[in-house]
C-alpha cells in the first residue's frame, strides 16, 4: 500500500473528495456515506496490517514495553554463518551470530524495548548467512507486551 493510514479518518485524497462530493449533492445519504467511510477506512487498515505481517514486520499495536527474543539454527558449513539483526523502524538493535563447519548450532539474543502506538520491529538476514527451520520451527522470532505506558 503506497499510503499508510495513522487513523481510522485518514483514506486515499481521491475517496474522500468523492464523498465529500456525494454528501453536498445527497445531503439525506450522508449518514449512510458516513458509515461506509468508516468501513472503508477499517478495511483499508486491516489490509494495511496484513501487508506488514506478510513482510514479517510487527507493530506495535499500543505504546508500552515490549520484549523481543530471536533464535537461529543451522547446519554446519564452512562458507556461511548463522547471522540475523532485530531492528525498529529501521534501526539495528541487535544481532545474532553463530558458526560452525559442521552439525546443527544455533544463536538467540533478545531485548527489551520501549515502543510507540505503530513502531515497526522485525528481523533480517544478514548477507551471505542463513538459517533453517522444519516443521519444529527451530528458527523463531517472537515478542510480547510486558506492560502498557
Amino acid at each position: 500500500m503506497e499510503e499508510t493510514l495513522r487513523n481510522q479518518n485518514d483514506l486515499p485524497t481521491h475517496l474522500t473528495s468523492m464523498m465529500e462530493e456525494l454528501k453536498q449533492k445527497n445531503g439525506e445519504q450522508a449518514k449512510e456515506l458516513e458509515v461506509l467511510r468508516g468501513n472503508v477506512s477499517e478495511m483499508l487498515l486491516r489490509m494495511d496490517e496484513l501487508a506488514k505481517k506478510t513482510k514479517g514486520l510487527f507493530s506495535a499495536p499500543v505504546k508500552g514495553v515490549y520484549a523481543f527474543r530471536v533464535f537461529s539454527k543451522a547446519f554446519g558449513r564452512s562458507d556461511r554463518g548463522v547471522t540475523a539483526g532485530l531492528f525498529k523502524n529501521g534501526q539495528h538493535i541487535f544481532s545474532t551470530h553463530a558458526h560452525q563447519t559442521e552439525g546443527v548450532y544455533g544463536a538467540s539474543n533478545g531485548v527489551t524495548l520501549q515502543l510507540e502506538k505503530g513502531d515497526l520491529v522485525s528481523v533480517q538476514l544478514y548477507p551471505g548467512s542463513w538459517i533453517c527451520d522444519n516443521k519444529h520451527h527451530h528458527s523463531t522470532f517472537s515478542g510480547h507486551l510486558l506492560f502498557l505506558l
